[in-house]
């Protein structure tokens, strides 16, 4: 029996974050991973994505270069080489994460560990030999997995989840995106840049459905750029083989309509992935939505932590860290709570979409007489040098006090802008506080500034507002 201070399960952004950081703290540490270092996000989600959107970037940067005078002639896409590329970031990436588990002397179990109680593991290696750790403390990080809709065909040759999409061979000639979350129009976004031709299905009334509707608005008509069709309050009723080797996507209403494709998407979201932890032996609570925990990451046995999608709160990489870190500081016998205030969701479309806190309609349904600001990227300087001026900054403040309670961003770098809304809020800023900061010229974050100062209808580079 081999002893530790904490054993965590799951080696992904929460996992291997929580490893780091107990060790740090002196800590005796050992992590399981049954994969690869840095779990889905790193391998299979969010840096392999990115790298292909990257590409769908810069072909969109080439196309556009006339603008600027740069006539680059006919560009074509070496699907292979981007794949290529993708992997090779992902391997990059993968590797540093390995090497920080040896310069922090974290012990890395390949293997598949199991609750047998609440202080006591059972992994299986590769080989299938078993090994018993002991650990006066439990991290589980065991991350989610993708979730599918119950309806006929969703198993047929063709229909493929975000491993799937990261696996082609080549550019399909068509895509039918079930799900208008962040993975399917990320992936939708892609696939339309480099030439195919998508369809995204939605059955909510909105694309990002859980975003402000003013900015999932906005990004559903940019969408059009790519030629990308997007149909919300659309329910699937079944997929079936079709014609010349393709697949049909069919839909409520009438007879059904039936869209074509060489390949579906299942993009309908991910689920906490709780099968085989053995949490009901060690008693641990759970539910389909994933472990039950505190604002300290307890579960409601002593001892056991949770973190990241298996608790299926926020089901984002930097999230799950911010978990992993107070999971980890808490197991030590310190005292840190998660700030559920200031969690940040980043969309990696054409242009990004970015946001933290309240919407516009969740600040007034919590009472709030609301104040909202906004600035438009097409009155930025930066944007108008850069050719992307479509977006804007909208900033939701609370009418009585000023402070911020939500920033919704869709435009240029949004994912990057959206940092300083996050540590205003942190700090229970006002829009004031934004718009006194003295803001580099020309930048982009002049419209995050902007915005703060249409607060208050203060703008400097907006027309004054109509007196009601």
């Amino acid at each position: 029996m081999v002893e530790k201070d904490i054993v965590i399960i799951g080696g992904g952004p929460g996992g291997y974050v929580a490893a780091i950081r107990a060790a740090q703290s002196g800590g005796k540490v050992a992590l399981v991973e049954k994969e690869e270092l840095g779990g889905t996000c790193l391998n299979w989600g969010c840096i392999p994505t990115k790298a292909l959107l990257r590409g769908a970037e810069i072909l969109d940067l080439i196309e556009g270069g006339k603008d600027y005078g740069i006539l680059a002639g006919a560009v074509s896409v070496d699907f292979a080489k981007l794949m290529a590329r993708k992997d090779r970031a992902v391997k990059t990436l993968v590797g540093g994460v390995s090497g920080l588990m040896k310069a922090n002397g974290i012990e890395v179990i390949r293997g598949t560990a199991k609750l047998a109680s609440p202080q006591k593991l059972e992994v299986v290696n590769p080989k299938q030999e078993k090994e018993i750790y002991q650990a006066r403390k439990v991290i589980i990080a065991s991350g989610s997995v993708s979730a599918e809709i119950p309806i006929p065909g969703a198993r047929l040759p063709g229909v493929i989840d975000s491993y799937g999409a990261l696996a082609l061979k080549q550019v399909p000639e068509s895509l039918v995106v079930i799900g208008a979350g962040p993975i399917g129009l990320e992936f939708a976004t892609v696939y339309a840049a480099l030439g195919a031709k998508v369809t995204v299905l939605e059955l909510l009334p909105q694309v990002l459905p859980s975003e402000d509707p003013e900015i999932a608005s906005a990004l559903e008509k940019t969408l059009r750029r790519f030629k990308i069709q997007s149909l919300t309050g659309i329910q699937v009723q079944k997929i079936a083989e079709g014609p010349e080797g393709r697949l049909q996507v069919t839909v409520e209403g009438g007879e059904g309509k039936a869209f074509p494709a060489q390949y579906v998407l299942m993009a309908v979201g991910r689920k906490p992935n709780v099968e085989g932890l053995g949490l009901e032996e060690a008693g641990v609570r759970f539910s389909k939505k994933g472990i039950e925990v505190n604002d300290k990451m307890e579960t409601n046995v002593p001892g056991v932590y949770a973190i990241g999608d298996v608790t299926g709160k926020w089901l984002l990489a930097h999230y799950a860290s911010a978990q992993g870190e107070v999971a980890a500081k808490n197991a030590l016998g310190h005292e840190e709570r998660m700030d559920e205030r200031v969690v940040p969701r980043c969309v990696y479309t054409i242009p990004e979409v970015a946001s933290v806190g309240l919407t516009e309609q969740k600040a007034a349904e919590e009472g709030y007489k609301v104040k909202v600001g906004r600035f438009p990227f097409s009155a930025n300087g930066k944007a108008a040098i850069l050719g992307e001026r479509t977006g804007m900054v909208k900033i939701v403040a609370d009418g009585k006090y000023g402070e911020i309670l939500g920033v919704h961003i869709i435009g240029p770098h949004a994912t990057d802008l959206i940092g300083e809304a996050v540590v205003a809020m942190r700090l229970e800023g006002t829009a004031a506080d934004i718009g006194r900061a003295i803001h580099p010229h020309p930048t982009l974050t002049e419209a995050v500034m902007e915005a703060a100062f249409d607060v208050d209808g203060a703008a400097v580079h907006l027309p004054p507002r109509r007196k009601a």
